[in-house]
C-alpha cells in the first residue's frame, strides 16, 4: 500500500514570478496583512512546512497569482517492503 506525502513548491513558484530572494516576498505578504519576520519567510521558502496558517497560504496565492495546487503537490510514496514481502 502506498502512503501520501506532499512537496512544497514555493521556491519554484517564486522563481517563475521573478522573485529570487525571500526578502522580496516580505512586502507582498505585508500588503495582504501577513506579517512574518525575514527568518520566517526564509524558512517558509526553503523548508517544507509541517503546518501552515491558511491566512499565509491565501496571501501567498494572492501575492504570487497562483493556486494551492501550484504551491502544494501530492506525492505517492511507496510503502516500505517488509522482509516477509520478498518473493
Amino acid at each position: 500500500m502506498n502512503s501520501l506525502d506532499y512537496e512544497w513548491r514555493l521556491r519554484e513558484v517564486m522563481a517563475t514570478r521573478g522573485l529570487f530572494s525571500t526578502t522580496k516576498l516580505i512586502p507582498l505578504l505585508n500588503e495582504r496583512g501577513v506579517h512574518l519576520s525575514a527568518s520566517q519567510v526564509y524558512r517558509l521558502a526553503t523548508e517544507k512546512p509541517e503546518r501552515l496558517n491558511l491566512q499565509v497560504l491565501v496571501a501567498l496565492m494572492d501575492a504570487l497569482n497562483c493556486s494551492a495546487d501550484d504551491l502544494i503537490g501530492k506525492v505517492q510514496v511507496p510503502a516500505a517492503r517488509l522482509p516477509s514481502d520478498r518473493g
